[in-house]
């Protein structure tokens, strides 16, 4: 959701909220009335009120304004606010909370998880229970602080169920060095003082370095794992020193070779900071491989 909201007033008028559009850069404002939404004016509502024979510049909001308003929860699923945007014909929900505006929902604001709603693939009911393995294959080092587990150390039998994590700690070296090698030198993720006067109060990891992650498990599938396409939400930031865990897991087998796969990542509660979904080519190792297998559980 969009946070804060611009809101007015019912009586304030047409002219006062094409001004507040344009100061604002928005397309829509809630019109509160006794600290409730009474309703919700568009561009497309201040234009239709334009067009009109009669002079509009001052009528008040609430001649104008959409109502009943559509409303939503915080913790409503994207796919719920979806079906209710449908229900209702409208572009927007105003997201409430114990009777009090927290934000709004819009067309733009979905279609940035469009792909993970729509697309996204998901097993039906627990996986089973599979023994875990620590399998190096084609990485050319590890580092004592990473650790990662994977489902199988065969690439012939890999299958929809089949996971690997990877886990490592976001560490100042981290960041530094991917913005160097990146050229992201975003003072949010380097400069302290004015990290903590940003919406997130401290410095954060690049987000695609925390994706980057998600790379890292998926080379640790036995073979030799090739990106064919990767789709990503981002949910939540990463601070310096936090620990982060990539679960990359199979849900289709496209053909022999040709996975589709969940990847998320998960911060130290095990709470989702980014999602997505990759389909990947798995090919055979090339015969200089060594492969070192060490049973976990």
């Amino acid at each position: 959701m969009s946070t804060p909201v611009v809101t007015a007033a019912p009586d304030e008028t047409v002219s006062d909220a094409a001004g507040t559009f344009l100061e604002e850069g928005i397309s829509s404002v809630v019109i509160v009335e006794d600290d409730e939404a009474a309703g919700i004016v568009t561009g497309t509502d201040l234009i239709r009120a334009l067009d009109q024979n009669e002079s509009p510049r001052e009528k008040p909001l609430e001649a104008i304004m959409s109502t009943p308003v559509a409303t939503t929860d915080p913790d409503a699923e994207l796919k719920d606010a979806l079906e209710t945007m449908h229900d209702h014909g409208v572009a927007r929900l105003v997201v409430v909370e114990d009777s009090r505006l927290v934000g709004l929902v819009s067309t733009d604001d979905v279609i940035r998880y469009a792909p993970q709603v729509f697309h996204r693939g998901a097993l039906a009911g627990e996986s089973e229970p599979t023994a875990q393995y620590h399998a190096r294959q084609e990485t050319e080092y590890e580092l004592s602080d990473w650790e990662f587990e994977c489902s199988t150390v065969s690439r012939d039998q890999l299958s929809v169920g089949d996971r690997v994590e990877f886990s490592k700690t976001i560490s100042e070296t981290d960041v530094r060095s991917f913005a160097t090698a990146s050229g992201d030198t975003n003072r949010l993720h380097l400069d302290e003082s004015y990290a903590r006067e940003t919406r997130f109060g401290q410095r954060i990891a690049h987000g695609t370095l925390v994706s980057g992650l998600i790379s890292a498990a998926l080379a640790r599938l036995p073979g030799l794992t090739i990106y064919v396409s990767q789709d990503l939400a981002f949910l939540g930031p990463i601070g310096l020193g936090e620990r982060v865990t990539a679960v990359c897991e199979i849900v289709g087998e496209i053909s022999d070779r040709k996975f589709e796969l969940t990847t998320d990542v998960l911060n130290a509660d095990g709470e989702r900071v980014i999602e997505g979904e990759a389909t990947v080519l798995v090919d055979d190792l090339p015969e200089t491989a060594a492969i070192e297998i060490e049973a976990v559980a």
